[in-house]
């Protein structure tokens, strides 16, 4: 039986799993990482475990997008400058620059608004990094103001547009 063109066309273009690596930092948003993976895994195409234990290059090459959440104000700061000193930032600085990474800051208001901070985030961005900002609310320390890591659906709904983009995978 040949195939259709009409059939070609509807098939699906989630032929694999497709990996999502999830840097996460010492930011006190890192509390909403459960919640964050177990979206994530929600995510058609997206990976369901990894058992085998990986250095940095394999991790780059493993991974088709990476996520920092939450990018706290350090690893910002050692990104930016090229600092590698943890297996985070080494594979950061590894990174393949062809395939998406994804940052999200979250620190406290007076770090976010340091003039070094807008710098940074800068940085990461003629790197070709792209920023799901942060964004306002009362932070945990009582403060008022940005610097609060994005929702866990925006950053979700983010991860599922620039896969669909770069890796022609089906939003649901």
């Amino acid at each position: 039986m040949e195939p259709s063109a009409s059939r070609t066309v509807a098939t699906p273009q989630v032929d694999r799993k497709f990996h999502v690596l999830v840097g996460v930092t010492g930011s006190v948003a890192a509390l909403k990482l459960p919640l964050l993976v177990s979206k994530l895994l929600d995510v058609p195409g997206m990976w369901k475990c990894r058992s085998d234990p990986v250095l940095h290059i394999e991790l780059r090459r493993w991974a088709d997008l990476m996520l920092v959440a939450p990018l706290d104000a350090n690893t910002l700061g050692k990104v930016a400058s090229g600092i590698c000193d943890n297996l985070l930032t080494c594979v950061i600085r590894a990174w393949d620059r062809n395939k998406p990474l994804l940052f999200c800051p979250a620190m406290n208001t007076a770090m976010w608004e340091h003039p070094v901070t807008a710098q940074q985030v800068g940085q990461l961005k003629a790197f070709g990094y792209t920023e799901v900002p942060c964004v306002a609310k009362k932070l945990v320390c009582g403060d008022q103001g940005l610097g609060a890591m994005a929702e866990v659906e925006t950053i979700v709904d983010k991860v599922k547009e620039v896969l669909s983009h770069h890796c022609g995978i089906q939003q649901s």
